[in-house]
């Protein structure tokens, strides 16, 4: 009985002692009960990082990296694939990813028309390394880029504005020489006329598809004379060069040339070519010149947005 009421007496004074602890935590509390919040965390639930911004590629940075890709230096041609994926990238190109405001009115506060009664071409480089360079041509009305060539190199070139009319040529196999025929005009020069085949003699306007040429094919041998204020955007696979310089041609009418040698040659040049086949007789001598007189073309800095 004793040991009875000894439990029930501490009960009540441990009973007690918290009431009291209670209150005196209400005291210091200012009256509300402080409770300890426990938050419990899932160890399998994982918050998931923000996923990473994009970077939208503009077509001009698109084009710089399929070139990166495709112009390995001097000497190589790009793979079929890369000339594809450069001809798609340039055939959705227009006037504004190449920032062609910029560049024509870097021409116009160059002054460099109204010093002159001819009319002049300029050029501004939006990009070159020792592999490839981008370019943009500016061809006032009348304006003409003589026949030249492009030795070693392949050459996107899109018209981004206006019309022009293009000429081009490609050696005819053998490369036959006025030497080869006493008929041939101007055979007593000291770089006689080669025999070329003409491969496109057209005009064209926007909107177009991009031409290319090769070293050996595709009109490496080429003319532009602008009908009307042109824009043309190049892409030149190695650059041209201290090494590496265009030569000008004239142009001569073939029509002396001997119709036997006419055929096997054009043959020759166009065996498996449909749309050579169709311009197996449109022969010419080209007929090595100086850079014309009347060609003037200056560079005008590129003053459009950085684009690396």
């Amino acid at each position: 009985m004793m040991v009875a009421e000894g439990r029930s007496r501490g009960g009540a004074e441990a009973v007690k002692g918290r009431r009291d602890y209670a209150a005196s935590r209400r005291r210091l509390s200012g009256g509300v009960s402080v409770r300890r919040r426990v938050h419990v965390v899932d160890a399998t639930v994982t918050t998931a990082s923000p996923p990473p911004a994009t970077t939208t590629m503009t077509p001009l940075k698109r084009l710089l990296a399929a070139c990166r890709r495709a112009f390995r230096g001097p000497g190589t041609v790009p793979a079929h694939d890369d000339v594809a994926l450069i001809r798609g990238i340039l055939d959705k190109m227009g006037p504004e990813d190449v920032h062609l405001s910029a560049v024509t009115k870097a021409a116009a506060a160059s002054g460099l028309q109204r010093r002159r009664r001819r009319p002049i071409i300029t050029r501004t480089t939006i990009y070159e390394c020792t592999n490839f360079s981008v370019v943009v041509f500016l061809l006032p009305p009348g304006a003409v880029i003589p026949l030249h060539d492009h030795p070693g190199m392949t050459v996107f070139s899109k018209l981004l504005r206006g019309s022009l009319h293009v000429t081009s040529y490609d050696w005819v196999a053998a490369a036959a020489s006025a030497d080869d025929d006493p008929t041939s005009p101007r055979r007593d020069l000291a770089a006689p006329p080669k025999l070329a085949r003409l491969v496109l003699d057209d005009d064209l306007r926007v909107p177009c598809g991009t031409l290319v040429l090769f070293p050996e094919s595709g009109g490496n041998m080429h003319r532009f004379a602008a009908s009307t204020a042109c824009a043309v955007l190049d892409v030149l696979g190695p650059p041209y060069s201290g090494d590496r310089d265009c030569t000008y041609y004239q142009d001569l009418p073939c029509s002396h040339y001997n119709a036997e040698d006419d055929e096997a040659a054009a043959g020759r040049a166009a065996e498996d070519d449909e749309h050579h086949q169709g311009a197996r007789r449109r022969l010419g001598w080209l007929l090595e010149t100086g850079k014309p007189e009347e060609l003037e073309m200056y560079e005008v800095p590129y003053k459009g947005p950085p684009i690396l």
